[in-house]
C-alpha cells in the first residue's frame, strides 16, 4: 500500500530535481569496494546476533546503495552498538577515514577490538540540540545515518532540522547523505508518528531534506518490509519483542521494521 500511494510522489520528486543517471553511475561502488563490503560483514569480529540481522538489514545492498568506497572520508551518526561500525571500519581502514559522531561512551566499543576499530580517527561530540557540528565545512564524502531521525524529531522538528543542517554543511559538494528509517504510512503526521512509533513518513524526510538544499539522488526498497503493518511501535517487532509474550510469535512472523532508504547528494 505504502509504494502504491507514495512512490508517484518519490518518482515526481525525482523527475523535477533532474537527478541524472551520470551522477549515479559516478557514486557506483568499484569492484573491490564490494569484495572489502563481503568480507566485512563475513568477520569473525561480528557476534551471530548481529549476522543474524543482516537479512533485515541488507548490510551489503544499503551502502552500495549509498555508494561507499574504501577511499572515502564518511561519518556515522550516533553509531549506537556500532552494528554497522562493525562494517564501515574495515571497509575503511586502509585507504579512507571513519569518524564516529556520539557521546564519549562509544570509545569502550573501538577498545574492545583495536584491530578492527583501532583506525577509526575521531569520535566528534554529537548529542542533539546541543552538540549537532560534525566539522569542517566540505570536508566530508558520506554521512550515514540508521534508524536514528526519529530520535531527533522526538526532541523537536527544529532538532531534527539542525542536523540535517549540520549534515549539509560537512559535506562536500557532491558527497552523499544516506539515510535509513523506520517508516509510518504515507502522509502520516511526523510528530505524532516519531514519539508514539518511532517512525517517520517518507515524505516528510524528503522534504526535509529537501528544504535543506539536498537532491533527491536515489530511493530504494531494500530495507522494505510489506508485512509490517506500519502502525505499531518498532520496539513491539522484532529484535526487542517489547509487547506482551502473547504476540511474540506474531511479530517474529513479521520481522523488523519497514524501512525506507534514501540517498540524498549535496548539489
Amino acid at each position: 500500500m505504502f509504494r502504491q500511494i507514495c512512490r508517484p510522489f518519490v518518482l515526481l520528486a525525482a523527475t523535477l530535481l533532474i537527478v541524472s543517471a551520470a551522477s549515479a553511475n559516478a557514486a557506483a561502488p568499484t569492484d573491490s569496494s564490494i569484495a572489502l563490503l563481503r568480507k566485512a560483514v563475513n568477520g569473525d569480529w561480528r557476534s551471530a546476533a548481529h549476522k543474524a540481522r543482516d537479512q533485515y538489514r541488507h548490510p551489503i545492498e544499503t551502502l552500495q546503495f549509498f555508494g561507499l568506497r574504501p577511499d572515502m572520508t564518511v561519518i556515522e551518526l550516533e553509531p549506537g552498538g556500532g552494528w554497522y561500525t562493525e562494517i564501515l571500519a574495515p571497509v575503511l581502514s586502509a585507504h579512507g577515514h571513519l569518524l564516529e559522531a556520539s557521546d564519549p561512551n562509544f570509545a569502550d566499543k573501538i577498545k574492545t577490538n583495536p584491530a578492527v576499530f583501532g583506525h577509526i580517527e575521531k569520535i566528534i561530540p554529537f548529542a542533539p540540540p546541543k552538540d549537532v557540528q560534525l566539522g569542517a565545512a566540505n570536508s566530508a564524502d558520506m554521512v550515514l545515518t540508521f534508524r536514528n531521525t526519529h530520535d531527533w524529531l522526538i526532541d523537536s522538528p527544529d532538532t531534527l532540522a539542525a542536523v540535517f543542517k549540520a549534515v549539509f554543511d560537512v559535506l562536500k559538494p557532491g558527497g552523499v547523505f544516506g539515510i535509513e528509517e523506520h517508516r509510518a504510512k504515507p502522509f502520516a503526521t511526523a510528530t505524532e508518528s516519531a514519539p508514539e512509533l518511532h517512525r517517520i513518513p517518507e515524505d516528510y524526510m524528503i522534504a526535509l531534506a529537501l528544504q535543506t538544499g539536498f537532491r533527491l539522488a536515489g530511493v530504494s526498497e531494500i530495507n522494505a518490509n510489506p508485512r509490517d503493518p506500519e502502525d505499531i511501535n518498532v520496539h513491539r517487532l522484532p529484535p526487542d519483542l517489547a509487547g506482551p509474550a502473547a504476540e511474540h510469535a506474531k511479530m517474529q512472523a513479521i520481522g523488523e521494521s519497514d524501512r525506507m532508504t534514501l540517498n540524498f547528494e549535496k548539489p
